[in-house]
């Protein structure tokens, strides 16, 4: 099963010349951010699965920001973000506004869709809903000045007012939802893993002694 991840996962070169992610600097790229372990695989696909579901841009460093403050396995969170990708964006935001109108007892008829939502339904089917402001926040990223930050604030702030309180709720619902899901899954498997490693490892024993 590590095999098969450490296949997966993107490589500590790839990272290191991934230009989303130098702004974190020589901290992203520190030994105990790949070392697979139990605790770092199962925080990284929480992290990567919580924020490819908040948040359809950044989703990577975002991820990995959290990941050097969480201590969490890079790669594992930066595969994770891909569960949910432009492609998706679409069917997973409607989905949240669905449940997010369901939880605060709201209409989900046509004429109380977010904006952002009834600005998708007139795209071509092949382009992504994007929620929030796709504005890049790469000039934060890249160091931009105090201008073009305060600006890409302003606009992801309307973004975020115009999506609807029902989305904002239903993607915070996902997002946490799906992360502590990953959070669970990842550790059931590895200690599923376990057990079966010292079961083969008794029998082989008991093999051996008879």
């Amino acid at each position: 099963m590590l095999d098969r991840l450490r296949r997966l996962m993107p490589s500590h070169e790839s990272v290191a010349n991934n230009r989303w992610l130098k702004w974190l600097g020589p901290s992203v790229l520190h030994p105990r951010l790949f070392h697979l372990s139990r605790r770092g695989v199962a925080t990284g696909a929480a992290i990567g699965v919580f924020f490819a579901f908040i948040t359809p841009i950044a989703q990577i460093p975002l991820s990995a920001a959290a990941c050097v403050v969480l201590r969490a396995n890079v790669p594992v969170s930066i595969v994770a973000t891909l569960v949910n990708t432009p492609p998706t964006f679409g069917p997973v935001y409607y989905a949240a506004w669905k449940v997010g109108a369901w939880v605060l007892a709201e209409p989900v008829d046509a004429a109380h869709a977010p904006e952002v939502l009834a600005r998708a339904a007139a795209q071509p089917a092949s382009a992504p809903v994007v929620p929030v402001a796709t504005a890049a926040p790469q000039t934060l990223q890249a160091g931009g000045d105090a201008d073009e930050a305060a600006s890409w604030w302003q606009r992801t702030v309307q973004a975020v007012q115009g999506i609807g309180k029902p989305l904002l709720v239903g993607t915070l619902i996902f997002s946490f939802g799906f992360s502590a899901l990953a959070w669970v899954l990842c550790n059931s498997v590895w200690h599923w893993r376990v057990r079966r490693k010292r079961r083969r490892r008794l029998v082989a024993a008991e093999a051996t002694r008879s």
